[in-house]
């Protein structure tokens, strides 16, 4: 079902008999069980107010067309969301309501946050096929609820996005990316946490490690005018001076492929490993490193996200025992799975709170049915 209004797509959901897996531009290669809806109908920027640094998108509506949008006014989606398609080899285009729903966020998050950082409303139709909008909707069993942060993360399971509005920002001069070679992992970690806690306003901070030619190499990324970025680039050098490694800079042209190639995991599109994504204290990145037995990494987020090559069929989560964060399964065969979920399992206590959620939203626990959490309720 492809609906092409939010009143046809509400009476899809109001009047469906069973599970309905939802789809935006359908390139994150998650399969939940049910009938296939589809929110490519809905497209379309419904306001933009650069004045206002603001947008409103259809859920559907393609990040391409928002991008494009955005740049004619030298604007830009601060949160640099990732596009899956080059890993996953999948096809489509992403769109603004799974970017919301995903709560997908790219390198920048370190300065300017995540993706649901930046949602200023939505609109979306809950399991009962009610349409709910931010600050208000036909039930009133959501008074209090914050609906932004609820449906962004959520991955559909709480209802279908159909609308959001969005903040953008302005569009820097230009950036460079101060590259440093030579650190193990600890090194890097430090490295980065004295750049990010300097004055000098890191926009991207990642360190790769058995994955570049030449050794790993730590880069700090810095984005504004020319003259600031060059003094930035320069006092980040005299900071981490101590390290005593080669340091280089790459300028703006090559910068923006290795931000780009970092945010997307370009370099692992082709090999045969699963790959793993995990959430930690970065303090705590190069300890999870030794215990996960991967065969290639890198760090983002100065090592608060790290991405992992794994022997196919691996369970990296029982490698790494209990730890303060998650590891998500991005890409694996399909035995791998079935026999392990996307998703980390949640604590007893949140798991609790979500399934609360859920029943509250979709009582019937027929959005995304499995995809988070326990095997969701039958159908009524």
């Amino acid at each position: 079902m492809t609906p092409d209004t939010e009143a046809a797509l509400a009476e899809a959901i109001k009047s469906a008999s069973g599970p309905l897996a939802i789809e935006g531009g359908g390139t994150r290669g998650l399969q939940p069980r049910g009938e296939r809806l589809s929110v490519a109908g809905l497209t379309g920027i419904s306001l933009y107010e650069p004045g206002a640094l603001t947008i409103v998108a259809q859920a559907g509506t393609p990040v391409t067309a928002i991008n494009q949008a955005l740049a004619a006014e030298n604007q830009r989606l601060a949160f640099e969301p990732m596009d899956h398609r080059k890993l996953l080899n999948t096809s489509g285009e992403p769109t603004i309501g799974g970017i919301v729903a995903a709560n997908v966020s790219g390198p920048r998050r370190i300065q300017g946050g995540a993706a649901r950082d930046y949602a200023l409303g939505v609109r979306f139709v809950d399991g009962t096929g009610a349409i709910v909008k931010n600050g208000g909707r036909v039930m009133k069993n959501v008074t209090g609820y914050d609906l932004v942060k609820l449906m962004s993360g959520a991955h559909g399971t709480l209802g279908v996005l159909t609308e959001v509005s969005l903040k953008v920002l302005p569009r820097p001069e230009t950036q460079a990316t101060l590259m440093i070679r030579g650190l193990d992992d600890a090194q890097a970690v430090r490295a980065m946490a004295a750049a990010m806690g300097s004055p000098f306003e890191i926009t991207g901070a990642a360190h790769c490690a058995n994955i570049m030619e030449g050794g790993p190499v730590t880069v700090l990324r810095v984005e504004g005018f020319e003259a600031s970025v060059s003094y930035r680039i320069d006092r980040l050098k005299d900071l981490l001076a101590d390290f005593d490694a080669e340091m280089t800079v790459g300028d703006a042209k090559m910068s923006d492929w290795l931000w780009q190639s970092v945010r997307d995991v370009e370099l692992w599109a082709d090999v045969p490993e699963d790959i793993w994504r995990i959430s930690c204290k970065p303090t705590d990145a190069p300890a999870l490193m030794r215990r996960s037995g991967a065969v290639a990494w890198y760090f983002d987020w100065g090592g608060g996200r790290i991405w992992m090559r794994m022997t196919q069929g691996a369970d990296l989560r029982a490698a790494l025992g209990v730890f303060d964060g998650h590891a998500t399964l991005v890409r694996a065969a399909a035995a791998t799975r079935a026999a392990l979920p996307v998703f980390h399992p949640e604590a007893p206590g949140v798991a609790r709170l979500s399934e609360g959620l859920r029943a509250r939203f979709d009582p019937r626990g027929i959005l995304n049915a499995g995809l988070m959490g326990p095997v969701a309720r039958e159908v009524a």
